[in-house]
């Protein structure tokens, strides 16, 4: 559906939260009991509405032309048009070419991330991530490859082929992971999450719950990986020790960064190492839904830390890196969307590399967020998520 119009001009007031591992602000100021906030300096902003009526869109992508691939959770794989013009690529609801998308009402399976290849100019390939029904009637997170075309005018993919497959496969619908980012190398990395069911497995090497696992772009896992000569360990796996990540980005000085879900409180930023162990559950700021406690640590000897924990949670979703002229204060500074708290967080990137104050910002809007990114005019897209149907929008942030 076309909506190309302004719907809201705002001077939007944001709000630094206090997150550090001390549970204090950056600057040592009291924190509001009620929800961890203070209040911050004012942001001039246009949101506009690029299109609407999608349903749980989860992950965008930009074309080369400016143009997005959208995923939609139920299935669909959209291409929409600068001008909001919405066209269905393909619908993996079909089971007809590829293994059918596994979607279950209330949870959080279904049709996840797309990303292009870096080379994607000469070669056309297009990832996609989503968890998958197998024959035994369990499923799991899959990574396929694709080629686009939009020859005729027509968006397409073709050629698909499976290059990953969590191991092993699951009845449950919960905590799968599957941002996708490519590094300099030409090697991808993806994350999996613990299912929610098999915590305990995170902390063991013989499969990929709880794992980020870096491949090569055909699928192979690359020869340096941490564990391929380990007796008994997935050669696929780079980091492990994970609950349920939700964002993943490649930084402008070459770090990683990932975002995830704590269980009530413990969300985390975490800079994704070679071989590293995050801990999970043998350390954690959160605490079980029934109010007790994971794990009497929450730092535990040859486990990373977090560099940032959020508590109460904020539920991140998508992560990005600013890196455009429109917002030149933003230059280089961290955003996660956020599902729980309705904003998207803004975290300062200092100087020296250290990750600094934080704020709130669109939570006027009143909105789910399900996904943030720097689109290639240099403004901020956002995905918001409806949960009552299909009535989701892609946003564009402006200047005011």
């Amino acid at each position: 559906m076309r909506n190309f119009k302004i719907i809201l001009s705002v001077v939007a007031m944001g709000a630094l939260a206090a997150c550090s591992n001390q549970g204090a602000s950056s600057n040592g100021t009291k924190t509001s009991e009620a929800a961890g906030r203070m209040a911050a300096a004012p942001v001039n902003y246009t949101v506009e509405t690029v299109a609407d009526g999608l349903d749980h869109p989860w992950s965008l992508a930009f074309l080369p032309d400016g143009n997005m691939l959208v995923t939609e959770r139920s299935g669909k794989l959209k291409h929409i048009a600068a001008d909001g013009t919405t066209t269905l690529v393909y619908d993996f609801g079909s089971g007809e070419e590829h293994p059918k998308v596994h979607v279950s009402d209330g949870a959080q399976a279904g049709l996840f991330d797309v990303a292009l290849h870096p080379e994607f100019a000469e070669n056309g390939f297009v990832y996609i991530s989503y968890a998958a029904e197998q024959d035994d009637g369990k499923n799991t997170l899959l990574l396929m490859r694709f080629v686009y075309s939009d020859e005729g005018g027509k968006p397409q993919i073709a050629s698909g082929k499976q290059i990953f497959a969590a191991s092993p496969s699951r009845i449950q619908s919960n905590h799968y992971g599957a941002r996708i980012i490519f590094l300099p190398d030409g090697t991808l990395m993806m994350p999996v999450g613990d299912a929610f069911h098999f915590r305990e497995e995170a902390q063991k090497l013989d499969n990929h719950f709880g794992k980020t696992v870096r491949l090569n772009a055909d699928g192979s896992a690359p020869k340096d990986n941490p564990f391929v000569e380990q007796e008994g360990a997935l050669p696929e796996i780079w980091s492990y020790g994970h609950r349920n990540p939700q964002g993943i980005i490649l930084a402008a000085d070459g770090r990683v960064f990932e975002n995830e879900h704590g269980p009530a409180g413990g969300d985390e930023i975490n800079e994704i190492k070679r071989g590293a162990n995050y801990g999970w559950p043998t350390a954690s700021y959160g605490l079980d839904y029934s109010g007790g406690r994971i794990s009497p640590y929450e730092a535990f000897k040859g486990t990373e830390q977090s560099l940032v924990h959020f508590t109460p949670s904020i539920a991140p979703s998508g992560f990005a890196q600013y890196a455009g002229e429109a917002f030149p204060d933003w230059q280089g500074d961290l955003f996660l969307s956020a599902l729980a708290l309705k904003h998207v967080r803004h975290v300062d990137m200092n100087a020296d590399g250290s990750l600094g104050k934080q704020a709130e910002l669109f939570g006027e809007l009143d909105a789910r967020f399900r996904d943030v990114r720097t689109g290639p005019d240099g403004y901020l897209y956002l995905l918001t998520e409806d949960q009552s149907g299909p009535a989701s929008k892609i946003l564009r942030v402006r200047p005011k």
